[in-house]
């Protein structure tokens, strides 16, 4: 059963909701690239501009792109926000110039256009990333062995008293109600399931608030980070999600255990080899900017050129 309650679900407790919205190929290698060159963002442009001038090799970034580009950079100001669309853009037009220059010919894979698939052909052939070996693993895993155990389980049954996130008022009632609820599990405890099928706006009213075995990814993470802080028991105050205020009994929890190796191998090494593709990612873009003609942005650039 899915729910949008934000509990979990009914009795298999595969409910919980949440969305994405995918970003552009090169806005997510510039945010994999994770720049830490300037202390803060630095614009050559006079306080009177709206924009700043920008251009790579004599070609202009312009507004409009910039302006279309803000939607996927935000930041806490202004300043911030445009200076990393301007980067992003730069970064894309360095690399356009690039693929322009080597002349690549492009596959277009399924799911891609034609920049994405000329994107990725470019930083396959151009990005090199060594390959991290058993040894290496294995040492981060005895270094980190506390970081390795099986996510908790919990057995739990709750009542969710709904109500709008942006209603002040409903939510000061629906607190008010839900105290009034623990005040009285507390007197009777054995009433749980009679007051879930009486109060709750959860499905799992139907099974007496049981959400059955919930594990970590199942709820939404405000009520998770909550939840599975409880020990076994009536929990001792309500707890607030996006969807109201829940009333929760904590029937079981079974600690998570040690893990070997062999469950995190691949886990270990997709970690590594993707912090190792960020510095090698970072290295080629600050050659790519090194070897530019950027005007109106700070950037730092790698002084070694690039091999043909």
């Amino acid at each position: 059963m899915t729910t949008g309650c934000g509990c979990g679900g009914g009795k298999g407790g595969s409910g919980g909701c949440g969305s994405s919205v995918k970003e552009p190929l090169v806005a997510e290698v510039v945010a994999q690239a994770s720049f830490e060159e300037l202390k803060a963002p630095e614009l050559i442009a006079s306080s009177e501009q709206e924009w700043p001038i920008i251009s790579v090799n004599g070609v202009p970034v312009r507004p409009q792109a910039m302006a279309m580009e803000l939607q996927y950079h935000p930041a806490d100001s202004r300043e911030e926000a445009v200076y990393s669309a301007a980067r992003a853009l730069v970064i894309r037009e360095l690399l356009q110039q690039r693929i322009a220059e080597l002349g690549l010919a492009v596959e277009i894979a399924a799911g891609e256009n034609e920049e994405e698939a000329a994107t990725r052909l470019l930083l396959e052939r151009e990005v090199t990333v060594p390959e991290c070996d058993e040894a290496t693993c294995v040492r981060y895993f005895d270094n980190n062995r506390g970081r390795f155990h099986s996510a908790p389980l919990l057995a739990v049954r709750h009542i969710l008293l709904e109500c709008a996130p942006d209603d002040a008022e409903a939510r000061h009632l629906a607190h008010s109600q839900a105290q009034v609820l623990l005040l009285d599990l507390k007197a009777q405890p054995g009433q749980f399931a009679e007051l879930a099928l009486k109060y709750s706006a959860c499905p799992s009213k139907a099974q007496g608030g049981s959400l059955g075995q919930v594990s970590k990814g199942q709820t939404v993470p405000e009520l998770e980070r909550q939840l599975f802080t409880l020990a076994p028991g009536l929990a001792a105050k309500p707890l607030e999600s996006r969807y109201g205020w829940h009333v929760i009994s904590v029937d079981q929890r079974i600690e998570g255990q040690p893990l070997p190796y062999e469950a995190v191998a691949v886990a270990i090494r997709t970690q590594l080899q993707q912090g190792v593709w960020q510095k090698a990612l970072v290295q080629y873009l600050q050659t790519l900017i090194g070897a530019a003609d950027i005007r109106g942005i700070a950037l730092q650039g790698a002084d070694s050129p690039l091999v043909q």
